[in-house]
C-alpha cells in the first residue's frame, strides 16, 4: 500500500491540530482533528481557498448557534432546525462545498452543557485551530511540485500508451488485457486533466509565489491533448478498424506509420526534458509531409475499396500527428526562449 502526500498531510494536520488544544487546555479537541480532516485540499491554493469559504459558513454558523442556543436552547430539535435553516442560506449563497464543517461547528457550540457560552465559544476556536493548522501543514509539508509531478505523469502515460499504440493493429494482446490497459489509460488522462488544472490554478491564482514561465504551461498543455488525441485513436481502432476487414498491406501500412508516430513522440518528450541537442540537423522537417502521404494512401485504399472506416481512422490517425507538430513547435520555442 502506498501513501501519498495529502495521506500523510492529513494525519500530520490532525496530530498537529489536537496536540496544540492540548497545549492550550482546550476541550473538545475532536472538533480541531474534524476540521483539519475537511480542509487539507491537494493544492495550496484550494486549501487557502478552503479556510477562507469556511471560515466564512463557520462564523456563519456560529452566529446561527449561538442565536440557536440564547433563543430556543440546546434540545435535540432546536439543534436540528437551526442546522436545516444554516444548509438552506449557505445553498443560496452557494456555499455547499462548505456545509459539513459548518454543520460540524454547529452541532459543537449548540452540544456545550447548559448552554455554557464559553464552552461553545472554545469549541468555535478549536474549530478554527484546525483549520489554521490545515493550511500550514499544506504549505510546509511535502509542499506539492506541480511541474514534477506532471512530467513524471506524463511520462509514465507515454510508456503505458506507447505499448498499446505499438500493439493495436498487430493484434497482439489478448481481449481482455487490451480492454483494461485501455480503461486505465483512460482513467490516467484523466487524472493527468485534473493535474493539471491544479498547477494551473495554482500558477495563476498565487502568481507572486510561483514564477512558472506561461510558455512553459502551454507546452503542458500539448503534452495532454497529444496523449489525449492518441488514445482516441486506440479508441477508433479499437471499435472501427476491424470491421473493415483490412488487407495485410494495409495493415502493415498503419502499423508502420503508427511506430513512427510513437517515436516522434518520444522523441519530443525527450527534446522537452533537455536530451536532445538544439543544435542537432533537424528531424521533424519530413515530419508532417509523412503523414500527409500516409493520409493520400489511406484515401487512395478508399476510394479502390470504399472502405469508409479506414478513411475515418486515417483521419484521426492525421490529428494525431497534427497534435504532435504543434507539440514540437512549442517544445522548440520555450527551449530556445529559456536558453
Amino acid at each position: 500500500m502506498k501513501l501519498g502526500p495529502r495521506v500523510i498531510k492529513t494525519g500530520i494536520a490532525v496530530t498537529l491540530a489536537l496536540y496544540i488544544c492540548s497545549v492550550l487546555n482546550l476541550e473538545s479537541a475532536v472538533f480541531a482533528g474534524i476540521a483539519a480532516i475537511f480542509t487539507i485540499q491537494p493544492s495550496i491554493y484550494r486549501t487557502w481557498k478552503q479556510v477562507w469559504n469556511q471560515a466564512q459558513t463557520n462564523v456563519l454558523g456560529a452566529i446561527f448557534a449561538f442565536l440557536g442556543l440564547y433563543f430556543l436552547g440546546n434540545d435535540p430539535f432546536s439543534i436540528g432546525l437551526v442546522i436545516i435553516i444554516l444548509i438552506s442560506i449557505s445553498l443560496k449563497l452557494k456555499m455547499g462545498e462548505t456545509i459539513s464543517l459548518t454543520v460540524v461547528t454547529v452541532l459543537a457550540i449548540m452540544s456545550a452543557p447548559g448552554n455554557d457560552w464559553l464552552f461553545a465559544l472554545n469549541r468555535f476556536i478549536v474549530t478554527f485551530i484546525g483549520m489554521a493548522t490545515a493550511l500550514l501543514v499544506n504549505i510546509f509539508v511535502y509542499p506539492p511540485n506541480y511541474k514534477k509531478n506532471y512530467v513524471n505523469k506524463i511520462n509514465d502515460i507515454f510508456r503505458d500508451f506507447s505499448i498499446l499504440m505499438k500493439t493495436a493493429i498487430s493484434d497482439e494482446m489478448t481481449e481482455k488485457s487490451f480492454k483494461e490497459q485501455m480503461e486505465q489509460l483512460e482513467n490516467d488522462i484523466f487524472l493527468l486533466e485534473e493535474q493539471f488544472m491544479l498547477f494551473d490554478e495554482e500558477r495563476e491564482k498565487l502568481s507572486k509565489l510561483n514564477n512558472m514561465d506561461v510558455r512553459e504551461i502551454v507546452v503542458f498543455k500539448q503534452m495532454f491533448k497529444s496523449l489525449q488525441k492518441g488514445f482516441m485513436v486506440l479508441e477508433d481502432i479499437d471499435s472501427i478498424y476491424f470491421t473493415s476487414k483490412p488487407t495485410p498491406e494495409e495493415n502493415q501500412l498503419f502499423d508502420q506509420h503508427l511506430e513512427y508516430l510513437i517515436k516522434y513522440h518520444e522523441l519530443f518528450l525527450l527534446k522537452y526534458n533537455g536530451k536532445i541537442k538544439m543544435d542537432s540537423p533537424s528531424f521533424e522537417d519530413e515530419f508532417m509531409k509523412k503523414s500527409e502521404l500516409f493520409l493520400e494512401e489511406v484515401m487512395q485504399s478508399y476510394h479502390e475499396d470504399h472502405k469508409i472506416q479506414m478513411t475515418v481512422i486515417g483521419a484521426s490517425i492525421y490529428h494525431y500527428a497534427f497534435q504532435l507538430d504543434r507539440l514540437n513547435t512549442l517544445v522548440e520555442q520555450y527551449r530556445k526562449k529559456s536558453h
